[in-house]
């Protein structure tokens, strides 16, 4: 039997929770979104680790955001920065400032990756992307 090899498709890279994140991934899995406060200074801030980044105070506590958003800004991704992301091209990639004051690294969704369709101050609403069982992501599509 003759042919070619077929080389499999790459697969997209999967975040890997680690223990000080873990309930920012348990929550995007029931579709919720929780990020920390600091109790010293009063700071919400994103991403989910221990220390507060704006006073290095170690009290710190979870808190459900609504998950209501603006773009904050964005770029259209032409060129995949991984094999695993070629089947995507063209997307959006997004920082989303949410009502709470924290700004979030994020897809755009649900909209052409065009710029005349896509703009900075544009009110966004969250869509939870199922990848494994372990890992669902937090992205978002105009409200």
């Amino acid at each position: 039997m003759t042919g070619k090899a077929t080389t499999p498709a790459p697969m997209t890279p999967v975040p890997v929770p680690q223990p000080e994140s873990d309930r920012y991934w348990e929550g995007l899995r029931r579709s919720e979104i929780w990020v920390r406060r600091c109790e010293g200074c009063g700071k919400p801030y994103f991403y989910p680790r221990d220390i507060c980044p704006h006073c290095a105070s170690a009290k710190t506590q979870w808190f459900r955001a609504s998950g209501r958003g603006v773009i904050h800004t964005y770029a259209i991704v032409h060129r995949a920065p991984h094999p695993g992301f070629g089947d995507k091209v063209p997307y959006v990639v997004a920082i989303v400032e949410l009502e709470e004051g924290v700004r979030v690294p994020t897809n755009i969704v649900g909209v052409e990756p065009e710029p005349t369709k896509i703009k900075i101050g544009s009110r966004v609403v969250p869509v939870f992307e199922k990848l494994t069982d372990t890992i669902t992501l937090l992205k978002f599509k105009p409200a």
